[in-house]
């Protein structure tokens, strides 16, 4: 008899649970999913990042030229991708204000660290910090 009341209650709960959002996205309630806040460098490249200079990370040209990161010797110093990310340059946007400093400093480390680049030492939220200068007020 136990295994049937069980068996009954799990057979009324799992439709429940199936819709339940999961914890940091899913549907919002009025149509719109979220998705979860990328974290690591790998996340935020390819949910930010990748759309434009893709997924090899070797750029593209079209109605603009977008950079390689892939085996880029700039990369070599801290300071360049900072303030390129922090501050844009071009036709790409500053992040400052869009993204966290974790999420820049994880974004280089990853970036320098991978696509046939091998610049082992990590750029840190206190260097991108030191770096990062607020959005102007105004807009553009």
């Amino acid at each position: 008899m136990r295994k049937i009341i069980l068996t009954a209650a799990l057979l009324v709960a799992f439709p429940a649970m199936a819709q339940t959002p999961a914890s940091g996205g899913g549907d919002t309630g009025g149509g719109i999913v979220r998705a979860p806040k990328p974290v690591t460098g790998e996340q935020v490249y390819v949910q930010v990042c990748q759309a434009c200079h893709m997924a090899d990370a070797k750029g593209g040209a079209g109605a603009g030229t977008i950079p390689a990161l892939a085996s880029n010797p700039r990369l070599a110093g801290a300071a360049y991708p900072i303030m390129i990310v922090t501050g844009g340059k071009g036709a790409m946007p500053g992040f400052v204000g869009t993204l966290s400093n974790a999420q820049i400093s994880e974004a280089i480390t990853y970036v320098r660290t991978h696509f046939g680049n091998s610049y082992a030492k990590p750029v840190t939220e206190a260097d991108v910090a030191k770096m990062a200068k607020p959005p102007a007020a105004g807009g553009h």
